[in-house]
Parts: C-alpha cells; sequence; structure tokens
C-alpha cells in the first residue's frame, strides 16, 4: 500500500491515445521528473513534453494530477495521456520504473480504492463486470448498479440485521434493565421481513443472472437430428461438423451470439443414445450435466424419422428439467415420419430459423428486469449463506435460545457484510446506546 504503482489505463494496440497512470505518494514527485515543469495544479490538464530519465524526449501530451484523496485510489494520481501505440507507453512507464514506482498488479488500482473507503466490494465487481458487458441488458443492470441500487440495498438490510442483534443483546445483556415489552416480537418481525428480502433477490439474481453473463442455451436431442446444423445455421458459419454418421459430436461446443439484445451462449452437446464407446458415453453425460445447467433447451427432434426409445429418452429428460424448454422439430422440408405427438417448432436449417429465433426473442425478452440484483455468483452464495443463517436463527428464536440466535445472524451479518463492506463490532454497540436507556 505504500509503493508507488504505474500501468497503462487503456487496452494494449494501435490507438489515437494510451493513457499511463501512477498512484501513490510518490506519484507527484516522480512524475514531475520526466516533465521538467515545477508543479501540476489538481483538475487541471496541462499539456506538456515528456522527457526520459536521461534528458531524451519520449512525447508531448496531456497531464492529470488528481489530488489525494480526491481521487479514483484515494492517493495522488498522475495520468499521462500520450499518443498511442505500444512504443510511447512503454517507455513512459520503463522510466517511471527506473525512477521507483513498479508495475501495479492485476486489479490493483481499485483494491486500493476499496481499501480507501472510495468504492465497495460490489461497485468493484460491477466495474469489472461493466468492462466486460457484451450486451445492452447487462449494461443497462449494471449502469444501475454504478448507481449504488444494490450497495443502498445491503446497507439497508445489514443495517436492520445490526439492530436486530442489538436488540437481542440487550436482552442478553441487561436483562434486569426495564426494556420495552414487545422486543422480542419486534425482532421476530424484522426477521421475517429480512428473510422475505434475501428469498426474493436470491430467486430473482438466480433466474436472471444471464441478463449479465449471457443466457446458457444447450442443444439436446438424440444423434444425427440436426443440432450441430442449427448450431452452424444459428452462428451463421460452419463451427461444428456436420456428418450423416451418429456420435460425431464427443463433446460440447460453445459460442455467443446476440439475440435481439440478448447475449446468449449456445452450446452444441454430443447425441443422448446409449453410447458405442466410453469416449461417446463420457460425452453424453456431460451433455447431460450441460443441460441440468443451462437456462434454456433446445430440445430437437427429426421429422423425417419415426420416434424410437431414443426420442422417448429425450422427452423423459424434458419432464425432469425445471426451466425453459422449446421443442424443435427439424428437417420440416422432408416429409413427416415423426408422430404427432411430438410438437413443437417446425424449422429446417436448409431455409430459415425465423420460428425458432423468435420464440428465443420473445423468451428473453420477458427476463427483461428494472429491479435491483445480484450480479456475481459470489454475491448470489453470500446473500444464500445468509439466509440460511437467518432462517436457523428464526428457529433458535422461536426455542428461545438467544445466545444462539446471536451468533446466527453474526454470520448473515458478517456474509451480506462480504457484498459491499466489512463489519465492524461496533456498530453493534452504536445501535445498543443509540436505542435504549442503559446502566442507568
Amino acid at each position: 500500500m505504500f509503493d508507488t504503482i504505474v500501468a497503462t489505463a487503456t487496452a494494449n494496440g494501435v490507438g489515437a491515445i494510451s493513457i499511463v497512470r501512477v498512484s501513490g505518494k510518490d506519484a507527484l514527485k516522480l512524475s514531475l521528473k520526466l516533465l521538467k515543469v515545477n508543479n501540476l495544479r489538481p483538475r487541471e490538464a496541462k499539456f506538456a513534453k515528456i522527457y526520459s530519465v536521461n534528458g531524451e524526449l519520449i512525447d508531448e501530451g496531456i497531464i492529470l494530477y488528481f489530488k489525494a484523496p480526491n481521487s479514483f485510489t484515494g492517493e495522488d494520481i498522475v495520468e499521462f495521456q500520450t499518443h498511442g501505440g505500444f512504443s510511447v507507453s512503454n517507455l513512459v512507464i520503463e522510466n517511471l520504473l527506473n525512477l521507483g514506482a513498479r508495475i501495479a498488479q492485476p486489479g490493483e488500482f481499485s483494491k486500493r480504492a476499496f481499501l480507501n473507503s472510495k468504492m465497495s466490494l460490489s461497485k468493484a465487481e460491477t466495474i469489472q463486470a461493466l468492462i466486460n458487458s457484451r450486451s445492452t441488458d447487462s449494461h443497462k443492470i449494471l449502469s444501475r448498479q454504478l448507481e449504488g441500487e444494490l450497495g443502498k440495498f445491503i446497507d439497508e438490510l445489514r443495517g436492520e440485521l445490526v439492530k436486530t442483534l442489538a436488540y437481542v443483546e440487550t436482552c442478553i445483556d441487561y436483562a434486569d434493565e426495564d426494556l420495552p415489552s414487545d422486543i422480542l416480537s419486534s425482532i421476530n418481525s424484522m426477521l421475517d421481513k429480512n428473510i422475505q428480502k434475501l428469498s426474493d433477490i436470491v430467486e430473482v439474481s438466480s433466474q436472471r443472472k444471464g441478463l449479465v453473463e449471457g443466457f446458457k442455451v444447450a442443444i439436446i436431442g438424440k444423434p444425427n437430428v440436426g443440432k450441430s446444423s442449427i448450431l452452424n445455421a444459428l452462428l451463421k458459419k460452419d463451427r461444428a461438423i456436420i456428418s450423416d454418421e451418429a456420435g460425431t459430436t464427443r463433446d460440447t461446443i460453445e459460442e455467443s451470439l446476440l439475440i435481439g439484445t440478448h447475449l446468449v451462449r449456445i452450446i452444441d452437446t454430443a447425441g443422448i443414445r446409449d453410447g458405442k464407446s466410453n469416449v461417446e458415453n463420457l460425452g453424453i453425460k456431460h451433455s447431460l450435466r450441460v443441460a441440468n445447467e443451462a437456462d434454456i433447451i433446445i430440445a430437437v427432434f427429426d421429422s423425417s424419422r419415426v420416434e424410437d426409445k431414443e426420442d422417448e429418452k429425450i422427452l423423459e429428460i424434458l419432464k425432469n428439467l425445471d426451466k425453459k424448454v422449446i421443442k424443435v422439430i427439424n428437417k420440416s422440408d422432408l416429409d413427416r415420419k415423426l408422430s404427432s405427438n411430438i410438437t413443437g417448432i417446425e424449422i429446417s436449417t436448409k431455409s430459415s430459423l425465423k420460428p425458432l429465433l423468435d420464440e428465443l426473442k420473445k423468451y428473453l425478452d420477458s427476463q427483461n428486469y428494472d429491479g435491483i440484483m445480484l450480479i456475481t455468483t459470489r454475491q448470489i452464495n453470500a446473500t444464500k449463506n445468509a439466509l440460511e443463517s437467518l432462517k436457523r436463527a428464526k428457529f433458535q428464536l422461536e426455542e428461545s435460545v438467544l445466545e444462539l440466535f446471536a451468533y446466527e445472524i453474526n454470520l448473515a451479518i458478517a456474509e451480506i457484510s462480504s457484498i459491499s463492506r466489512p463489519f465492524e463490532r461496533s456498530e453493534i454497540l452504536d445501535e445498543m446506546f443509540s436505542n435504549f436507556c442503559l446502566g442507568k
């Protein structure tokens, strides 16, 4: 934390400009040695020539100085906005290293911003997700998170849990004092409300995490029904090998594409049947696992073939999947031999996939959400853990085991706090003494 760090803040490659960022207690001092100026005014852009430590001209550009604590990291920051390309920014960094700076570790600027209370963990994760965002859906959700919606939700919930813990610890530690007669009822009421809040946000975040990460769509079916042909047609390129030989696809093939405003991760799987080799059987097991993990299933049937036990196996698998299933009757350009009992969207990869794309888009549009969401698996898991702790706490409260109740609430607070900022024990004392007249 006491080192001065340096790194490029723009992507490597040829471009109009390149930004080199320096942060730390010596950021200004080291930067001035390359600029041959006496000082920089905070938040004032200065056009200057940039020299090496040997006095050779490197480039000229815009220099910005952000004085601590009013900067991204909370430390002194200097930004060199130079001409783009590889050589200029590398020379600036090389000379700053010679003067005593060091290369920043991945994410270290954001880490310092968190440690200096310039951003919460949830905001740091939002920024990273926004950088990697590839769809309009994810951008909308993440931009709302940047405004602090999730942070406000977490802070309010955390405050209520702290208040709940303060109430019960008051009951434990100050049992002989004059306390409100309905305190246990208030504790139970707050507990029920927070259990519902956590249940709601876990459910909606788990169901709609595809809005941020991309919806996972698995194409399943028996061999030779046209799964790989559908993948290739969706991608508009030959990504998967197509053959009349059954069992050509032995492993999953995953590609991403946009359907409307939605990012979709589409996966072609091995044909599901009784495999003829150990390798094929491994592929089939993997296909079943992918189907269970997917958000949407495209189940493909061959219109030109009479259904058999393998089709029946696919139908049986679909019954046990609690997710969106789109049945597709492929090869509709051929004479139909498939029973009319198996229904679905009729397509032909030789003509158009429009009916399938329309159905996918209709479902994906229905998943749009304007509320608060958890945006990473880490956040969802932490909230699930907090929810389980609250459920156990409710049981302990009903059994009047207040010490174990307090233990579970502490666990819940720690899990919730891991999403935003660490929990400090002093918060409990503040809440206790602000709400009760104790020790009189």
